[in-house]
């Protein structure tokens, strides 16, 4: 694995470089950290070597911020995931535009890091596709490919970022089929959304990354909420 850190404070990349390394040898991981003194040593970087597997972000850095490399890369259709590290709160929204892996805190505590570098490994592994039965047949996709599924009747309708199929399973039955995934919550008794394809929470309506609106009702509004967050930060 390969993870750069970016960071103009040489004591926070010394202490992130020591947690990474501590965290790869409990995990019998074979790990190298490259550390970055700004963004624009990043970038100058990336043009030529993009084999990367994570970026620990700061935000608060000379000309060019933590949060302008991120819209940088994104805007280069760059899916490298993104820590964000910080000693502010206000920059979350931000990190949800970019589609930011996870956001911390400075001062930044061990176990926290070690949480978010655990469900980062786990999700590198590959992920098990679902059989679903379609009028024309049979279909196998993965569930991060879902981004919502609608009810019809005794049947649904289920989304991904360029189609939608119906599938001869009821919303209940899909409930079912991924109650062990955390990031499928129902925002209404007609809905079953991926949170990791949302993008904002506007009163009561879900905003996909893709511009969709789906109702939230008045009994799912918490859990909602606590989802979205779950999606952003460690349990």
């Amino acid at each position: 694995m390969r993870i750069a850190v970016c960071d103009d404070e040489e004591a926070q990349r010394i202490l992130l470089t020591k947690y990474l390394q501590e965290w790869a040898k409990q995990q019998n991981i074979l790990l190298e950290v490259v550390p970055f003194l700004n963004a624009e040593g990043f970038l100058f970087c990336w043009a030529e070597d993009k084999a990367f597997d994570l970026l620990i972000l700061d935000i608060e850095m000379g000309e060019l911020n933590g949060m302008e490399l991120a819209m940088k890369l994104r805007e280069q259709y760059a899916d490298i995931p993104i820590l964000f590290v910080t000693g502010y709160e206000s920059y979350m929204a931000q990190g949800y535009e970019v589609s930011a892996l996870h956001y911390l805190l400075k001062p930044i505590h061990k176990e926290k890091l070690f949480g978010v570098l655990d469900k980062f490994q786990r999700a590198q592994k590959p992920e098990d596709k679902l059989l679903l039965q379609t009028e024309s047949g049979s279909i196998f996709i993965l569930p991060s490919d879902i981004w919502y599924i609608e009810a019809a009747g005794h049947q649904s309708v289920l989304y991904t970022s360029n189609r939608e199929c119906k599938i001869k399973h009821s919303i209940s039955e899909m409930k079912d089929l991924l109650q062990d995934r955390q990031q499928f919550i129902a925002c209404h008794r007609s809905y079953l959304v991926n949170m990791q394809h949302a993008s904002a929470i506007v009163k009561s309506e879900l905003i996909m990354d893709s511009g969709i609106r789906l109702p939230i009702s008045r009994g799912a509004t918490k859990p909602v909420n606590e989802a979205f967050i779950r999606t952003y930060t460690s349990e």
